[in-house]
């Protein structure tokens, strides 16, 4: 596997050991893994600056993502704009289980790839 980075929307500042939150674009935090051969290098959480807003949290999380080098999105659930500006950034989406940590996420997505 070659080196990945991935985004999580999640709920708090837990890192690998945080859920994943249900809406993609209000979710508090966005936890980026960059992960390489199945090994975790490097774990970022931050601020997701739309998580307050009524309206366009999704694209302003999608352009903090971008920014960021972001290949993949692991995600519950992501409206049609969102979704559609994240596959213009030439990023990846998978839907998940909101009821697993990112630790779990991971260690399938190794068994997978």
């Amino acid at each position: 596997m070659s080196k990945l980075r991935i985004a999580f929307p999640t709920k708090g500042y837990d890192g690998l050991d945080e859920t994943i939150s249900e809406v993609f674009g209000k979710a508090k935090t966005l936890t980026l893994v960059d992960v390489e051969d199945g090994r975790i290098l490097d774990v970022t959480v931050i601020e997701n600056p739309g998580a307050s807003l009524d309206q366009g949290s999704g694209p302003l999380a999608v352009k903090l993502l971008a920014d960021g080098n972001v290949d993949l999105v692991m995600a519950v659930e992501i409206g049609p704009g969102a979704s559609s500006l994240i596959k213009h950034h030439g990023m990846k989406i998978v839907k998940v289980d909101g009821n697993k940590r990112i630790s779990e996420i991971i260690r399938e997505l190794n068994k997978i790839i």
